[in-house]
């Protein structure tokens, strides 16, 4: 179903809760002790990484399937999020579908930082998905892309603009906390997705800064409007250079061109028309003097903040009892299990459907 276009979250959800209900047969403890599941450490699990390439990860460890199983599913919430985004004329419905699945992909991730990675025996190696950094990074890219779901849908309703600047405010700090907790990884495998990171805060730091412009103006604050406008206009020419670098560099993912989308040209016209609005009422009406710094923005969104959702595995399945695991004899396993190991060797990844969008919408998700 990961790679099956007409799949939709019940069905995915489905799929998982009867596949996650059978595996914690291999996990729980089934025979009324506090012991360890005898079943946990009989079978291999091999998973590839976001930043390493088709080398895999394995662990003889079924509470590393049950995670990385579970990591796979909360990329593909980011994945139908993409999708449903990138179609022409989204419904109010389906905007409300690209949020819940960026907050679910988000609490997916959560819980298996919080509950389930602690319990491996083997601790994840650096750069790879179950290490902290990189878990950190997906959990706070799913938020600040569900808030970006939320700017886009305040603007189009035309909410006030201080809500607008403090939902952009907040949300540029989201990608500078995501760009900062990959800052310690190797460069060559984690440039491309700090690229993306900082030309993400560059972007809605224009907008905060733009939209702040405008709650100034509206309160007779002119000069301090122009100013704002300008630090908007330099943060959107920063965005710009940073999507340049973000094409030329070279590393794990796909590379999206958001300089050439319309919602980052709509923010460019909106900068200069507000400014050049602001300079002639100025000229015309107010005679203030423009500082020298830019407004220092003390931005609090009190609303539409993207929290991630709960998630809960399903309840064992009822196929499993006391009696079905006491029939499991682990002295009958493979008679080679002793043979020597094989180097690993890289895994095929997926073929994914190639899936361009068919009309920019102005929503920006990844």
């Amino acid at each position: 179903m990961f790679t099956d276009i007409t799949c939709n979250p019940d069905m995915m959800k489905n799929a998982t809760d009867a596949y996650f209900s059978l595996l914690q047969g291999f996990i729980s403890s089934l025979d009324g002790t506090t012991q360890e599941n005898k079943m946990r450490f009989i079978q291999n699990f091999k998973w590839t990484d976001t930043l390493q390439g088709n080398v895999p990860s394995a662990q003889q460890d079924a509470i590393f399937e049950l995670i990385s199983m579970s990591y796979n599913v909360a990329i593909w919430y980011t994945k139908f999020a993409s999708r449903m985004a990138g179609k022409e004329n989204v419904t109010e419905a389906e905007a409300k579908d690209v949020h819940r699945s960026l907050k679910m992909a988000a609490g997916i991730f959560k819980h298996l930082k919080e509950t389930h990675i602690p319990r491996l025996i083997t601790p994840a190696e650096k750069g790879r998905d179950l290490e902290a950094r990189v878990i950190d990074a997906y959990i706070i890219q799913c938020q600040a892309e569900a808030q970006e779901v939320t700017i886009a849908r305040a603007i189009e309703l035309k909410h006030n603009a201080t809500l607008v600047a403090a939902l952009s405010y907040e949300t540029a700090n989201f990608y500078q906390k995501a760009n900062q907790t990959l800052h310690t990884l190797e460069p060559e495998c984690s440039n491309k997705w700090k690229k993306y990171f900082q030309l993400k805060m560059h972007f809605y730091m224009a907008y905060a800064y733009c939209y702040h412009g405008q709650t100034l103006l509206a309160s007779d604050k002119c000069g301090e409007a122009i100013r704002s406008l300008e630090e908007a206009e330099k943060c959107y020419q920063r965005a710009e250079e940073l999507c340049k670098e973000y094409r030329q560099t070279k590393g794990p993912g796909a590379t999206a061109r958001p300089s050439e989308q319309l919602f980052f040209l709509k923010l460019g016209a909106l900068v200069k028309n507000t400014l050049q609005k602001c300079q002639r009422e100025n000229g015309f009406i107010y005679f203030h003097k423009v500082p020298a710094e830019p407004p220092q923005l003390e931005l609090k969104a009190s609303y539409g903040l993207a929290e991630p959702l709960a998630f809960e595995l399903p309840p064992l399945s009822d196929q499993w009892s006391a009696e079905v695991y006491s029939t499991f004899d682990l002295t009958k396993g493979a008679k080679n299990d002793k043979a020597k190991a094989k180097p690993e060797e890289e895994v095929k990844p997926m073929k994914e459907p190639d899936l361009k969008p068919q009309k920019d919408t102005g929503c920006v998700v990844s």
